[in-house]
């Protein structure tokens, strides 16, 4: 027997299209996605009977389309969590092919559904007005460019876009632009490389817009490219097709074929800001929808100026924080060989993600057994800081390499650093750890002390004799001879992890020295551990770098290499 949910209307003659004025539906169906019930709206929306359709899956029925079915799963098992679910689908059916919300929540109880089961109600989408109006250029001012993430940007432009003025769009920047910021490519050639940014199929779950549009996919237009066209002219271009070579890419892909033919008409719109062509934004609109008139593209061109400086911005963080990142980290020491009998773990981290320190460290080996330790701190953050610690730490590690005293190497790093244009400061610490001498030479210059973490013992700080920071061409340093007994350790650090805002240098080398004798106490306890351990304990959301570096001599004499590098 068939259930029928009652609707407001008479039901249409049955194996007839309903009446017009329907715009939506009521059915149910169960845990699996098979209809239970067909309510008369349903019938006279789509023109067949509940005797026709019950029993039969809703993505044979209506959702046959690429990645309709997995819209479907996710309905029904946010309705088995028991949580309702709204979406956007693809329609499949006769004359009510096109978009639609769907709604699904928890069935009633008694409810032919039965357990995990869920009502149904759709509604067909309005196709696209053929004026969307000035309030897709508010929402585009509002949504697009919440953040500085290049990826996040184009994805918001899809979003404001998609359903609103299109049935899809496509963000492209030219490659050439994102990988080198190569401004010869102001103006394509023959050719335009770019990269796929972001795309939006409506009624298209995400993953199946990707697996067909991919994010990050690099492609080449050619001069009969529509978007090529719009990036060469800086002008709009309109199209009923899609170039061949898209269409050939998109049909070797599942889903591809249907979801090429589902769009007649094209728009792509470039992307300029601050006098240069970033890429493209391409629209498309389906068979029910409006083809894009004069009133349209002037709408894209203005909601691609828009999207255009916000993705330059993001590109342009983007860079520098790729700057930074490629900096700081090829700007690391290598894993070094430590010499038999020693230990060494070293901590770094930067004050953010985008920001280029001043921070350094670096391990040299020496002959005879001997290791050279070098923490340095450029004052400041940046570019600036960033080229006078790469200038310092090449040099402190060529100078390491001749074995020259740490009083003389801090004495020749010093006059360097005056020489350098504007005179910056730095600070810097030396240190030479002898293991068959169990003794370590140490000489600083404006840097905060060193400390020994020792076994069963409070930690001390070490007195060395005062020299003031690099860059001043005072030439005064003096080095200090220390004990370092086998399972001491040594500890050489910046300010940033002892000192913020909120935490003043004295109480900050408390802190350290404490956090050191808990994790340390353990005579042989894992150094790597221990400096993980104490830079956790210490960093603060503080405005500076953050360097650690942990060196012992082990007892028994038998050396461990570097075991985790920063």
């Amino acid at each position: 027997m068939v259930t029928q949910i009652a609707g407001a209307d008479d039901p249409a003659p049955p194996g007839r299209p309903g009446a017009g004025g329907i715009s939506f539906a009521v059915l149910t169906v169960d845990a699996a996605g098979l209809v239970t019930s067909w309510s008369v709206t349903a019938e006279r929306l789509f023109g067949r009977t509940a005797g026709e359709i019950t029993g039969q899956h809703l993505g044979d029925v209506l959702l046959d389309r690429p990645g309709q079915r997995e819209l479907l799963g996710q309905a029904l098992a946010e309705v088995g969590a028991g949580r309702p679910w709204t979406g956007t689908v693809d329609l499949a059916f006769a004359r009510t092919d096109g978009l639609a919300t769907m709604h699904c929540e928890p069935a009633p109880g008694g409810s032919p559904a039965g357990p995990g089961g869920a009502l149904v109600i759709i509604q067909r989408a309005p196709a696209i007005p053929a004026h969307p109006g000035p309030d897709l250029l508010s929402e585009a001012a509002t949504r697009i460019g919440t953040t500085l993430d290049l990826t996040r940007t184009a994805r918001e432009v899809t979003e404001v876009a998609v359903p609103a003025f299109a049935a899809a769009a496509t963000i492209f920047v030219s490659e050439p632009l994102l990988a080198a910021d190569d401004v010869a490519a102001r103006r394509p050639g023959s050719t335009a490389v770019v990269r796929r940014l972001a795309a939006r199929l409506a009624g298209q779950p995400p993953a199946v817009t990707d697996s067909v549009l991919r994010p990050g996919e690099v492609l080449v237009f050619d001069g009969a490219s529509p978007s090529f066209r719009a990036m060469r002219t800086g002008q709009p271009v309109r199209s009923d097709h899609l170039g061949q070579e898209t269409v050939d890419r998109l049909t070797r892909r599942p889903g591809g074929h249907q979801i090429a033919a589902g769009y007649t008409t094209f728009l792509a719109v470039p992307l300029a800001a601050r006098g240069l062509v970033l890429g493209c934004a391409t629209f498309a609109r389906a068979p029910r929808d409006p083809g894009f008139e004069a009133d349209d593209i002037a709408l894209a061109a203005e909601l691609a100026a828009r999207a255009a400086v916000c993705i330059d911005n993001a590109r342009l963080y983007d860079r520098e924080r790729r700057t930074a990142f490629a900096l700081q980290h090829g700007l690391l020491p290598r894993e070094p060989r430590i010499p038999a009998g020693m230990e060494v773990a070293h901590r770094y981290f930067p004050v953010g993600a985008s920001v280029v320190g001043g921070d350094w460290h670096d391990i040299v080996r020496l002959p005879g057994g001997r290791a050279a330790l070098i923490v340095g701190d450029a004052m400041g953050h940046g570019p600036e800081a960033a080229a006078v610690m790469v200038q310092l730490r090449t040099a402190a590690h060529t100078l390491a390499s001749l074995d020259l005293p740490p009083e003389d190497i801090l004495h020749r790093l010093d006059r360097m650093a005056a020489g350098m244009p504007a005179a910056p400061f730095a600070t810097c610490i030396y240190a030479v750890i002898d293991p068959e001498r169990n003794s370590c030479v140490i000489a600083k210059a404006g840097h905060p002390p060193p400390l020994l973490a020792r076994p069963d013992r409070a930690p001390l700080v070490l007195d060395l004799p005062p020299g003031l920071p690099l860059g001043l061409g005072t030439g005064s340093f003096e080095a200090a001879e220390v004990s370092l007994s086998p399972g001491t350790t040594l500890a050489l650090y910046t300010d940033g992890l002892v000192e913020s805002r909120i935490r003043p240098l004295d109480e900050g080398i408390a802190a350290l020295g404490a956090a050191l004798a808990a994790v340390l106490a353990p005579v042989g306890g894992p150094l790597d551990t221990g400096c993980e351990t104490v830079t956790q304990a210490l960093r603060q959301r503080g405005d500076d770098d953050i360097t650690l570096v942990l060196a012992r001599i082990r007892p028994g004499g038998i050396g461990l290499p570097l075991t985790r590098p920063s």
